[in-house]
């Protein structure tokens, strides 16, 4: 009891020299032991502060937070201003661990000013309101201006111990954490655990400079950021549009770091604290052709494309693509920003860096994080939960879930999961064999070959990488099934090298290849290997039954069969090669 009252003592002594000795003459006070003085930062608001907020007659400058006399006797360091009310909105959000409510301690004192709800000249050792430059009372708008909707700033007064660390999975152990960073005495990260109000040499009154997000990481442990495109790449905005950064003065992607995407206070997008409020538009505001080299935006205008722009606040990191998700697409659906880098995949199916730490659906249906396969990714909306109703070709069987039309156990599939099941594929070109496997961006691409990569839009159908024509009646040629010709040799398909008779069905009778074939694949929960190898799965708005209401196919072993159908006029019943 007598440490406290002797420590007690010396603080109010220490203040009281302040006050008097130094406040009252006018003159600037000694720093404070380890920190440069407050005289020349914007916490001066005497008439000598540098800021333009400033007192027209108040010389004092430690006055207006604290005060020898008349202080409050609820909370420490001699505090000159009232308490504000308990009626503040705080930050949640589900990727939230921490519990947090009213704002408490050191964040209570400092928000009885930044919450612009007390004015700055109301001081509890003043008997009137001291008055301030242009008749300002209340702290301006602006950044300095938290309100008292806290729900658009960092969480504070929640309680950071070594168990949320634990639970969060990518936040420093509180133990670790350096001298700069100090927790107050109940173990709760306040505004001064960033914040130092005396100090502003890392501007911002911030304890350590956040060039390369140097504060930042001293907390958030984030998962492959280190080594992340946003972490290290030196692209600095051209000048041309907006300002990806208005708020910082750093240039550079890896000197803005965190903050290329996330503003700690009045952010746009109130949860996870992001600069824009629609979602896309925080990736676009560099991925625009104006910091990083490949232009996104260009191809999100495409006629055929990943709409991000047509869904507001419906993504959320945590959501379960095992059960019903609401229809949508963002960015970060195939995309993690803190861990995407410029990897190249070892071979398909493998992921690239573009999308590490991305969730995804495995094989058997049951989610994975991290997605480690590109057909994963995919099938989180192409598979159980598709976001598409209507099938695109009206076949004998019909099925919208690729996760089982790429099946290994299907008659017949294209090798996106596994090598395909049919070991005599003489059109092949190389580097293509029988036992290749290819991505899901393999066929649906970019169609501009020096854009971006990947399946962000392009102006053919099915956002596909080439043309690849489905009405009946097409005239055969290198363009119109370019994406076909892609893997297969167009001359071996024409020379019948492996169907007798490709070159009568898509020369003669201008029958599309999709006629027959379903590129994806036939599941084996609908069809057989009897009638479905080859990918055959009839388009039946051109392929009629026979007399006799038959429309199939039949294998008859390597390069046999036969078709019981009507096409163009043309009775199979059957018609056997």
């Amino acid at each position: 009891m007598k440490k406290i009252l002797f420590k007690t003592i010396l603080v109010f002594l220490f203040f009281l020299v302040l006050y008097f000795s130094v406040d009252r003459l006018g003159a600037q006070p000694p720093p404070l032991l380890g920190s440069p003085s407050i005289v020349d930062t914007k916490h001066n608001l005497s008439v000598t502060g540098p800021g333009p907020v400033k007192s027209t007659t108040e010389e004092r400058i430690c006055v207006f937070c604290h005060t020898p006399h008349n202080a409050r006797t609820d909370v420490p360091y001699l505090w000159n201003r009232s308490q504000p009310a308990d009626n503040y909105t705080p930050y949640q959000s589900s990727t939230l661990y921490a519990s947090v409510g009213q704002p408490t301690g050191a964040s209570k004192l400092c928000l009885s000013c930044h919450d612009g709800t007390i004015a700055l000249g109301a001081l509890l050792s003043e008997s009137f309101e001291v008055p301030f430059t242009g008749g300002i009372r209340f702290i301006p708008e602006g950044p300095s201006k938290i309100g008292t909707d806290l729900s658009d700033d960092h969480p504070v007064s929640f309680t950071y111990d070594s168990q949320l660390a634990s639970t969060n999975g990518e936040l420093a152990n509180p133990a670790a954490l350096p001298p700069e960073i100090k927790l107050d005495s109940t173990q709760k990260l306040q505004c001064t655990s960033c914040h130092d109000p005396h100090n502003n040499t890392n501007g911002k009154f911030l304890v350590v400079q956040n060039t390369h997000s140097n504060l930042c990481t001293l907390c958030h442990l984030l998962n492959g950021w280190s080594y992340s495109s946003h972490a290290l790449s030196n692209a600095a905005w051209n000048g041309a549009g907006a300002n990806p950064w208005p708020h910082t003065s750093y240039t550079t992607v890896a000197e803005n770091g965190c903050e290329s995407c996330h503003k700690p206070h009045t952010a746009a997008k109130h949860e996870r604290l992001l600069n824009y409020s629609f979602e896309e538009d925080n990736c676009l505001a560099c991925h625009n052709g104006n910091v990083a080299a490949i232009n996104i935006q260009t191809e999100l205008s495409k006629i055929y494309k990943h709409a991000v722009q047509n869904y507001v606040n419906i993504h959320d990191p945590v959501e379960d693509f095992t059960s019903i998700v609401q229809k949508h697409v963002e960015c970060e659906d195939c995309h993690n920003p803190h861990q995407a880098n410029s990897d190249i995949s070892p071979g398909a199916p493998q992921i690239s860096g573009l999308s590490y730490g991305v969730t995804g659906i495995t094989l058997s249906g049951p989610h994975t994080s991290p997605a480690l396969y590109q057909y994963e990714i995919c099938f989180k909306c192409h598979a159980d939960n598709n976001i598409m109703s209507v099938v695109q070709i009206d076949r004998d069987i019909q099925q919208l879930n690729t996760r089982l039309e790429f099946a290994s156990s299907n008659p017949s599939y294209h090798p996106v999961e596994s090598s395909g099941i049919n070991a005599n594929v003489p059109s092949l070109l190389p580097p293509y064999t029988t036992a290749s496997i290819i991505f899901c961006t393999d066929c649906h691409n970019n169609d501009n070959t020096l854009g971006a990569k990947g399946p962000h839009g392009s102006n053919y159908k099915y956002m596909l990488e080439m043309n690849y024509t489905t009405q009946d009646f097409t005239q055969e040629n290198s363009f119109n099934y370019a994406l076909c010709y892609k893997c297969h040799d167009r001359n071996s398909i024409m020379s019948n090298a492996s169907f007798p008779s490709h070159f009568s069905h898509i020369v003669t009778y201008n029958a599309p290849c999709s006629a027959c074939h379903d590129a994806h694949g036939i599941s084996s929960t609908q069809g057989n290997s009897v009638n479905n190898t080859h990918l055959i799965n009839f388009d039946i708005t051109i392929v009629q039954p026979d007399t006799q209401g038959r429309r199939r196919f039949e294998d008859l072993g390597l390069f046999r069969g036969q078709c019981f159908l009507n096409c163009h006029g043309s009775s199979h019943e059957p018609r056997t090669y």
